[in-house]
């Protein structure tokens, strides 16, 4: 097969940033998806129906001429989140969905939260109105094994939280197990995940095996063979409950690269050819359109793109950039350390 059609893809989970850094990666995401959940970790977050309409107005403002694109807002749950707001938000078009950010879970969730009861009265609206929750699915109990943590995320918070809200929407994002799989692939209730380009092409030893690979470290942080595995087999199943989020999260090369390196890994320029790499690899091919393209519009509830993009094989390998310049610096762009034979042609 040297061609594929598919309907045009939607990424359910993107860092754009702010200001210059904006300006430089929206181009990528906006060129292959048609539509994009857009994380609220700014600095300050995004926890208002206000600031998330005065962000949707830069990202706007930011895009090429003649891009067909459609950022989806997320509002940034804290602890004094207003349950109206986040009503109206939802009411009136503008917000898409709310952002679980544990305090202290990953970049910029200092002002996530910390105790779950104080924003169930957020966490009811929701659920009333068919509002989707977004987890970032990790403990950070100084205790817990960073490789430990989704999986005991699972069974401290969000089963406990299905108990207790079962009509809640929820989508575990970027999950990095096959606990996480399997939890999901056996939930009776209204809950999804999103799965990563990067997850799915590498496991723990790209960060760590040869030496510290900082260009690699992400958070959730990949785990062993058998987790990329069962993360693989889930993308290709067909099952609906399982679609795209990037997560593609740029930070500069310098801020990568210090002695504390900042978690994240850009790869809105060459996602959708790693992934029909994948999956052609997998002899799943006629599966990627529903892992990029239908399944998270379904969960969403919104309608599927009616563009398509075409994804052409070549005989020999493709070339990436190796970054990108912005105007707070350079952005290393992921290498999928394999060689890619796809690239979308149109």
């Amino acid at each position: 097969m040297t061609h594929i059609t598919i309907k045009r893809p939607d990424d359910w989970h993107v860092h754009l940033r702010d200001g210059d850094m904006l300006k430089a990666v929206l181009p990528h995401t906006a060129k292959d998806f048609g539509r994009a959940i857009i994380m609220p970790n700014l600095v300050p977050p995004v926890t208002t129906s206000a600031m998330a309409q005065a962000y949707r107005d830069r990202i706007l403002s930011a895009l090429p001429d003649g891009a067909d694109f459609n950022p989806l807002m997320v509002l940034y749950l804290t602890e004094d989140t207003d349950p109206a707001d986040v009503r109206a938000g939802f009411e009136s078009g503008l917000v898409t969905a709310v952002k679980l950010y544990p305090a202290g879970a990953t970049t910029n969730s200092a002002s996530g939260v910390r105790n779950m009861d104080k924003v169930m009265p957020v966490l009811e609206v929701m659920a009333e109105i068919g509002m989707p929750l977004c987890v970032h699915g990790e403990v950070t109990d100084s205790d817990i094994d960073i490789f430990d943590r989704e999986a005991v995320f699972i069974d401290r918070v969000l089963d406990p939280l299905g108990r207790r809200l079962p009509e809640l929407r929820v989508v575990a994002e970027h999950i990095t197990t096959k606990q996480a799989v399997d939890y999901i692939a056996q939930a009776s209730r209204a809950l999804a995940a999103t799965i990563t380009t990067h997850h799915l092409m590498i496991n723990r030893n790209a960060m760590l095996a040869g030496g510290i690979k900082p260009h690699y470290y992400c958070l959730p942080v990949a785990k062993r063979e058998m987790h990329r595995k069962a993360l693989v087999a889930a993308a290709i199943s067909g099952d609906p409950r399982f679609f795209l989020g990037t997560d593609s999260a740029p930070h500069t090369d310098p801020n990568k690269l210090q002695e504390c390196g900042c978690a994240g890994i850009f790869t809105a320029p060459n996602t959708m050819a790693c992934l029909a790499q994948i999956f052609e690899d997998e002899d799943a091919l006629d599966k990627l359109e529903g892992f990029t393209s239908l399944h998270g519009p379904a969960f969403y509830r919104l309608p599927v793109n009616d563009a398509e993009m075409v994804l052409s094989r070549s005989d020999s390998p493709v070339t990436f950039p190796d970054r990108i310049e912005t105007g707070e610096g350079p952005v290393t762009i992921f290498d999928p350390m394999r060689p890619i034979y796809w690239q979308v042609s149109s």
